[in-house]
């Protein structure tokens, strides 16, 4: 199944990065409330909405395959880590950081936006900056157009595949039928990021450390190894590089600029905490 953008319905406010963590991801043992009988999870796939179309028409001639490899055999050690991974990050079902990554899910833009605007220090939004909003949704087009091909040569299997954990998505056919590998959050959130701290640079510690914890949500949410959000930061890279290369991006990149400039002369983002 084709996917693209979820809309979500969230609470606001939600912490930007996990607590201390391996591989960046928290601690399970921080959060081991045990869930509930009913797990929270994003809206089914109805919601989903088409985004833009993107820059580049196509992949731009990033091919995915050669770029990141194959994943990992499911009985190598690396393979065995990732299942391990899956198992012990059930523990975080219907916790804050639950919560975080169902925020996350969204490519929509809102909750995206917002979460990036508290570690930018500046509202970025469709009303305070329009440019950035539309571009950030036609990078959702461009990543599809990458990650797709590699999944279908690959065709890793999802952590939820044949068994009953709980994930943060309802258990829909494309969770058996769309590949796991490589992971299509992990190459739009490192793309976001990387395009958002070169406009605000000064922040681009914070900035990329929200494009990394947003590829993370989807192992937490269950519906993809560690690899496979690596693989997608990796082909994020590569998107990103190669758009620097196209007219049209770059001139809507020098709007961005100035509309930033213009939302952070008016302040720090409300909502965002200490």
């Amino acid at each position: 199944m084709t996917r693209f953008a979820l809309v979500v319905a969230v609470t606001s406010g939600l912490a930007l990065t996990g607590c201390s963590a391996v591989d960046g991801l928290p601690n399970p043992f921080a959060h081991s409330a045990a869930p509930a009988a009913k797990v929270a999870t994003t809206p089914p796939s109805a919601g989903w909405a088409k985004p833009p179309p993107g820059y580049l028409g196509g992949n731009g001639g990033i091919d995915a395959a050669t770029i990141i490899g194959p994943p990992p055999a499911p009985d190598s050690p690396r393979g065995k880590a990732e299942r391990a991974q899956f198992e012990e990050t059930r523990k975080l079902a219907n916790t804050e950081t639950w919560s975080r990554a169902i925020a996350d899910a969204d490519l929509a833009g809102k909750n995206g936006m917002k979460a990036f605007s508290c570690a930018a220090s500046v509202t970025l939004s469709a009303e305070a900056t329009p440019t950035l909003a539309n571009m950030l949704l036609r990078l959702t087009d461009d990543a599809a157009k990458i990650y797709q091909p590699a999944k279908a040569i690959y065709q890793r299997p999802r952590p939820p595949v044949g068994n009953t954990a709980p994930i943060c998505v309802p258990r829909e056919a494309w969770i058996s039928t769309d590949g796991s590998y490589p992971s299509g959050h992990g190459l739009i959130g490192w793309a976001w990021a990387s395009v958002i701290a070169e406009l605000v640079p000064d922040k681009a510690s914070p900035i990329l450390a929200r494009g990394k914890a947003f590829g993370d949500s989807r192992i937490v949410c269950g519906v993809h190894f560690q690899s496979d959000v690596e693989a997608g930061r990796y082909l994020g890279s590569a998107l990103v590089t190669r758009l620097h290369d196209d007219p049209e991006f770059m001139a809507d990149l020098a709007k961005a600029r100035a509309e930033v400039a213009a939302s952070r002369a008016k302040g720090a983002p409300e909502g965002c905490g200490a």
